[in-house]
């Protein structure tokens, strides 16, 4: 008897510890989010206090380091819009693999970079540079994301037919830097890729505008993965593959890509994009759907790769 419900408890606590959490969503952008965290500029101290971050919570996931460095790819990104004593910074991809010795991998991604106090010329705040850019939505709601899917899938008990890799891209906001360097320098063999999901700001979900999920068209095999799913939330679907994020560097390796996305906003680039303004509910229900489009895509032996543009 006495085993019988250690087995339940174990199996409960399972099972609870593999449901996408709010509160740690909260907990994640809040922490990447904080004022003292200086918005994340690459190269700073506290771009590198996330990846750290980051690392731990990919090590408390029992996922495998992937990187070139445990699970740190390190690579130099330069700065190109403003003219900068430190031009070239040091920067880091952050990677966690989960093996589940299948043939074929899904990427997962979302850069845990932001603009700092703005003064590289990526700020949409003219009167505000020099003070800090928390980047909230962009991207601390992606990281969260992240971090909850790798949770999910480390913890839910199932062998998936599928190997997961999770990486926090670095450099993002000084033009795709991460993710072009990954896929020039991939730490699995790019032919085992299955295909590629991006997630970048992600937080300010509005319902009249609902979620964009770009790269629709990038492979053949979406609509029926897509056929049938339904959600909490209002989504929507695009078929191009290129533009505004790190899925970009993918797709023009002709890696089928989703981009999930819930908008612009007024405080993009600004020093209002605080997490107080993240919807943590619809933020969940938006994760809850990209593991239903996951899971769906692992009925798919190989995805094929079809251009859009």
């Amino acid at each position: 008897m006495n085993n019988y419900f250690l087995l339940l408890f174990l199996l409960i606590f399972s099972t609870a510890n593999a449901q996408i959490s709010e509160k740690k969503l909260k907990k994640h952008v809040h922490y990447l989010a904080a004022d003292k965290m200086k918005g994340r500029q690459t190269g700073s101290a506290e771009a590198e206090t996330a990846a750290t971050y980051i690392e731990a919570q990919f090590r408390k996931y029992g996922l495998t380091p992937l990187g070139t460095n445990a699970f740190r790819q390190s690579f130099e990104a330069k700065v190109k819009r403003v003219a900068v004593t430190d031009s070239i910074r040091k920067a880091a991809n952050i990677i966690g693999f989960l093996n589940n010795d299948a043939p074929y991998t899904i990427v997962v991604g979302a850069h845990y970079d932001h603009i700092g106090y703005g003064e590289l010329g990526n700020s949409k705040d003219s009167l505000n540079i020099g003070k800090i850019h928390n980047g909230a939505d962009d991207n601390a709601s992606g990281v969260a994301g992240l971090l909850e899917l790798a949770k999910y899938y480390a913890k839910n008990g199932v062998k998936e037919r599928f190997n997961l890799l999770f990486i926090a891209f670095g450099a993002e906001e000084l033009g795709l830097l991460g993710s072009k360097y990954f896929v020039e320098h991939p730490t699995v063999a790019f032919n085992t890729i299955h295909w590629m999901l991006n997630m970048d700001m992600i937080g300010r979900y509005h319902p009249s505008n609902g979620v964009a999920v770009i790269g629709y068209g990038t492979s053949s095999s979406f609509p029926e993965i897509f056929k049938g799913v339904t959600s909490g939330i209002k989504f929507y679907t695009s078929r191009d593959g290129s533009g505004g994020s790190d899925q970009t560097s993918f797709y023009k390796k002709n890696i089928p890509v989703l981009f999930f996305h819930t908008g612009g906003h007024p405080d993009y680039h600004k020093t209002g994009d605080d997490a107080d303004k993240i919807d943590f509910n619809a933020l969940r229900v938006i994760l809850e759907l990209e593991i239903r489009v996951i899971d769906r895509s692992m009925n798919v032996p190989k995805m094929d790769f079809t251009p859009t543009n």
